[in-house]
């Protein structure tokens, strides 16, 4: 950006410079012209008035005298400008060297400076979320062990349900925290994938395992559509199994009672595309695009996005290669789609 304004500054420069001579040449010639009308009308007016009289033959030799005068101030005049501009170019040129070697140290100092608070930034991030999720897991654990121990009685029923309350905030801080560390990295531009060309179909069926419990307790039915027994594909499974479940957590938290939501995986040319529509409000069509960005808040009617769940898929999705987007009629559902590369597109 910086070589680029750089350059445009002396494209405007040495236009400037251009255009300032051209008009000096141009002012120059009119004023000869000028010049030498004013002496040939002097002439004229003397044959008029009959006074000293001058014959053709000596018109015409001061006549051609004068243009070879003016033609010799045209030529000086025109070699001393190019002159000047030439030594105005090549100054041009070298003071915009300097300043694209000052831009460069600048930027390269700037760019390891930058890596340098991003570097000191990710070290930080990752011992606090180490120790975070070191503290949740012993909470947890003694969660747990609250359970095991409560009685049958009221008090160990209290017990029991204060446990399971404790391990769902914790697992919601679990995620909250990956959450963090995962737009972290996607800003920083190295988000960790590790793809391998395998089935996608598991994907599938693990999703429904693990979410078909809590769309069957809001009363709304998930179905699969597969093609096929298998499907191979070239992914990340733990970070697509993530794109999955902020999708369908999405499409269950905007579903209303009663309402049915559907997974499918097909082949689409060299790729794999997953979907997951629902029977929700849908999403205007101008929020199409934003419900991506981070944290990106709908109105109040459509809640949809509020969170980093959408803006974290679009990140591992985009480094497995793929493309993510949204499809939507108001009031009649939505589709979000993914595509990951394929067999035939992992093998070329």
């Amino acid at each position: 950006m910086e070589r680029e304004r750089s350059d445009r500054e002396y494209a405007g420069r040495q236009k400037s410079i251009e255009e300032g001579s051209d008009a000096a040449i141009d002012k120059a010639r009119e004023q000869a012209d000028e010049a030498l009308q004013a002496a040939r009308d002097i002439v004229d007016a003397r044959r008029a008035r009959n006074a000293a009289p001058v014959g053709q033959e000596t018109l015409t030799q001061e006549r051609a005298s004068e243009d070879a005068m003016l033609q010799g101030e045209r030529d000086t005049a025109d070699a001393e400008l190019r002159g000047e501009r030439e030594e105005r170019m090549l100054a041009l040129a070298a003071l915009l060297h300097l300043e694209r070697a000052e831009t460069d140290l600048r930027l390269s100092g700037e760019r390891a400076h930058s890596d340098e608070a991003l570097a000191t930034r990710d070290h930080f991030m990752g011992m606090v979320s180490h120790d975070l999720r070191t503290l949740l897991g012993g909470i947890a654990l003694q969660a747990a062990l609250l359970k095991r121990g409560a009685g049958e009685d009221e008090a160990g029923r209290k017990a029991t349900q204060a446990a399971d309350k404790i391990q769902r905030f914790t697992a919601r801080m679990n995620r909250l925290i990956g959450d963090l560390v995962d737009v972290a990295s996607i800003e920083a531009g190295h988000i960790r994938v590790a793809p391998a060309l395998q089935d996608a179909t598991t994907l599938v069926k693990d999703s429904l395992e693990a979410f078909q419990p809590l769309a069957s307790a809001q009363g709304l039915t998930l179905d699969v559509e597969l093609h096929g027994n298998t499907l191979m594909a070239k992914f990340d499974h733990e970070r697509i199994l993530q794109v999955l479940a902020n999708l369908l957590s999405n499409a269950i938290k905007f579903t209303p009672g009663g309402g049915r939501i559907l997974l499918r995986v097909e082949p689409v040319d060299q790729y794999v595309r997953f979907s997951v529509t629902d029977t929700g409000p849908g999403v205007p069509s101008h929020q199409l695009e934003v419900v991506f960005n981070r944290f990106w808040q709908a109105r109040s009617e459509d809640r949809r996005g509020l969170g980093l769940g959408l803006y974290i898929s679009r990140g591992i999705v985009e480094a497995h290669g793929g493309r993510i987007w949204a499809e939507s009629q108001p009031g009649q559902g939505s589709t979000f789609l993914f595509t990951l590369p394929g067999a035939a597109a992992s093998t070329t």
